[in-house]
């Protein structure tokens, strides 16, 4: 314990981060940012929280303070988006979000005087564009992705719009959502005080559900309707802007809209493309023999996964456009720049797969990561039986494959057992 004791509040608030399956590789410049978002006994105090949302009186138990003064807290800190104040049937509960997509996000998603967001901006960039390990980790780091790209459905063929799946629609997030809220886009924001931002508009980041209704609280995100969720989205592809949302089925906690000069997920896709830092919509870009190689979709797709090749036929130099399939998202940026419709989507023969929920996704990537056992024995965490069963029902109806490899991490004769049965 001891020893425990002398680590700052900001290292036990570092290694309480690297639970997450998103990790935080440990930097200089790491610890640049903490010590700018939390003072060091916020830092200690939150380093001691569970991963799983939790309530006032747990936060005072393991705190050893009144319920009283461990709401304080608990509010301060969610009045500047560090923690998220979330209603979970009817009770008010916390959860810290992991940095991305998370808190770092939340820092900058309105303008503030009580953080320098300039010197915060260059701290993320040297973190994240820079040094680059977090980056790396946070969409290499696993099979499983954080997210997911959604068509542009007004590209889409009738035939393809007939079989698209409510969840492949970032229109049916929108209307499907309790809670809307719309803030400044991150990336954006953070270039603007780089003096690197592009003209895409800044004011499109959607956020949903329990999310946007805590950002809402405190002023972080402003409420919006369906309607005004509904422009935003037109708004965004008319600039040409990528939907990149959470990689869930269920209850999707954000869509970005996304440019590939500022925005980290793209910039991943660019610089690491070929290995798939974002999962891809279920379709993929066809150019016909018609193509002239005017070169409208070369210059229009955000990631740069098109090109202009030439062909010689009978002597004559013939260009046309090539679509990069290793990288392509699929988003159909590509086919509405096309004038001469000479491009068309085509859905995937092989389906990707989006995990139903938060949990589904999470479980799979601290399963693909190794850190399942962090997952489920994170201190507090088996103090709820229902959060140990969605965990563990999570398992049950993984492929074998998977089952395996979380049997191996947990070196459980109860999980074996479980499984067993299961089969």
């Amino acid at each position: 314990m001891s020893h425990h004791h002398l680590k700052s509040g900001y290292q036990r608030l570092e290694e309480r981060l690297n639970r997450f399956p998103q990790k935080a590789p440990s930097s200089k410049t790491l610890m640049k940012i903490l010590r700018i978002l939390f003072d060091e006994n916020e830092a200690g105090l939150v380093a001691q929280l569970p991963i799983k949302p939790f309530g006032v009186r747990t936060a005072s138990r393991i705190w050893k303070t009144d319920e009283l003064s461990a709401r304080r807290i608990l509010d301060k800190l969610a009045s500047r988006a560090l923690l998220l104040d979330m209603d979970y049937d009817g009770e008010q509960r916390y959860v810290l979000p992991p940095p991305m997509a998370g808190f770092f996000e939340f820092s900058l998603m309105r303008v503030r005087e009580d953080v320098d967001q300039k010197i915060l901006s260059e701290l993320f960039f040297q973190y994240l564009n820079v040094e680059e390990d977090f980056v790396k980790e946070l969409f290499l780091g696993s099979e499983t992705k954080l997210g997911r790209v959604f068509v542009r459905e007004s590209v889409l063929t009738n035939e393809n719009a007939i079989h698209i799946l409510d969840h492949e629609r970032a229109s049916e997030v929108i209307k499907a959502s309790s809670h809307i809220g719309v803030s400044l886009c991150y990336c954006r924001h953070k270039m603007q005080h780089l003096d690197r931002v592009c003209n895409a508009p800044l004011d499109v980041c959607l956020t949903f559900n329990n999310v946007a209704a805590s950002l809402i609280k405190y002023g972080h995100a402003r409420k919006a309707e369906v309607s005004e969720g509904l422009e935003i989205l037109s708004l965004a592809q008319e600039h040409n802007l990528v939907q990149c949302g959470e990689n869930v089925r269920n209850e999707v906690s954000f869509i970005c809209n996304c440019c590939g000069c500022c925005c980290e997920g793209l910039l991943a896709v660019k610089k690491f493309g070929i290995l798939q830092p974002l999962h891809t919509t279920n379709y993929f870009p066809v150019i016909q023999e018609t193509c002239s190689g005017c070169g409208k979709c070369v210059r229009a797709c955000p990631i740069e996964a098109i090109q202009l090749i030439e062909t010689e036929i009978e002597r004559k130099v013939r260009k046309t456009a090539e679509v990069d399939s290793s990288i392509c998202l699929g988003c159909g940026v590509c086919v509405r720049s096309c004038s001469k419709n000479n491009i068309y989507l085509k859905r995937r023969e092989q389906q990707i797969i989006t995990p139903v929920n938060t949990v589904h996704r999470v479980v799979l990537m601290a399963i693909e990561k190794g850190m399942l056992h962090q997952l489920i024995f994170d201190n507090q965490a088996l103090s709820s039986h229902r959060a140990m069963a969605a965990i563990l029902s999570v398992i049950l109806k993984l492929p074998p494959v998977q089952q395996v490899m979380a049997r191996k991490q947990l070196k459980s004769v109860y999980l074996d057992r479980l499984l067993s049965n299961f089969a």
